[in-house]
């Protein structure tokens, strides 16, 4: 039985690695990837590779074997998602494997804004497999955030179309530690976790703790939708990736992304890393 994280030299499936490897040996370690030669550090770590495409799915023949636990960590490419994900369900439940967690979206069946919609479906495509499952319904990161600080630094404001609404993230290095936990532990079968951070914060929030780390006056600008989605084209967002972002402000505002179960922080064992940390860090680095 091995512990398989497909996506593995993703953003999110490097730091699930590295928190496999803070608990277990390397030797129970696999990562299905595309290239190679971009996994080389982790085969220098001990991680046994698999090469595999989810949009190749006789490559994914492969991927698996009878026993392992397996995360799917969702493609990147939204509108391919479901045929990708299909792919590795399939190629999962035909080797037999123990679990299949996914790494969905806050809310699963309820949530209402278009990014969920690959999610729900890939949470059915799971559900009629049979297969063992855990789903990691993953809130907002807080580097959807940090990491694009630039625009409200230049610009001294931060543009949303979320009005008050409320967001509970959490950092990818938490919700990495949280699949590392049902990847090695038991009791998580055929469960669904709803995952957040502990706090959720306002927009006018976050611009206020810019200003307050900047020592500059950093203002929320709530604007319309359409008007949220014509900066953000004009900045150079591909206009159906700008309407999904403009369309999550709008569940933002409705306090879609709100929640705060608790889960995350049970699963990993501490608190989640607030924001005040994460903004410091990325202002560090900026």
């Amino acid at each position: 039985m091995s512990i398989v994280v497909t996506g593995a030299t993703g953003a999110l499936g490097r730091l699930v690695v590295d928190a496999l490897l803070a608990t277990v040996p390397a030797g129970e370690v696999v990562a299905v990837v595309r290239d190679k030669e971009k996994a080389a550090a982790l085969a220098a770590r001990g991680v046994e590779l698999r090469i595999a495409d989810y949009d190749r799915p006789e490559s994914l023949a492969g991927a698996f074997r009878p026993g392992d636990r397996v995360l799917l960590i969702s493609g990147s490419e939204v509108g391919k998602r479901v045929a990708q994900h299909a792919a590795v369900i399939d190629a999962a439940k035909a080797a037999g494997v123990a679990q299949l967690a996914y790494t969905g979206v806050l809310g699963g069946p309820d949530a209402d804004f278009t990014l969920a919609d690959e999610h729900k479906a890939t949470e059915r495509l799971i559900l009629d497999s049979g297969l063992p499952y855990t789903f990691l319904r993953n809130g907002w990161y807080t580097e959807n955030y940090t990491a694009n600080l630039a625009p409200a630094l230049e610009h001294r404001a931060v543009l949303a179309n979320a009005g008050e609404g409320r967001v509970a993230s959490a950092t990818r290095a938490d919700y990495a530690a949280a699949a590392a936990a049902v990847l090695t532990g038991d009791g998580h079968l055929n469960t669904a976790y709803e995952l957040s951070g502990d706090t959720a914060w306002s927009l006018a929030e976050y611009a206020a703790l810019l200003s307050e780390l900047t020592g500059e006056e950093i203002p929320y600008k709530n604007v319309p939708a359409a008007a949220h989605q014509e900066v953000l084209v004009g900045a150079g967002l591909p206009e159906g990736f700008a309407a999904i972002l403009v369309d999550v402000d709008e569940a933002i505002g409705r306090g879609r992304l709100a929640g705060t179960s608790g889960d995350l922080a049970r699963l990993i064992g501490r608190p989640t890393t607030p924001l005040a940390e994460t903004v410091r860090a990325a202002l560090a680095a900026a």
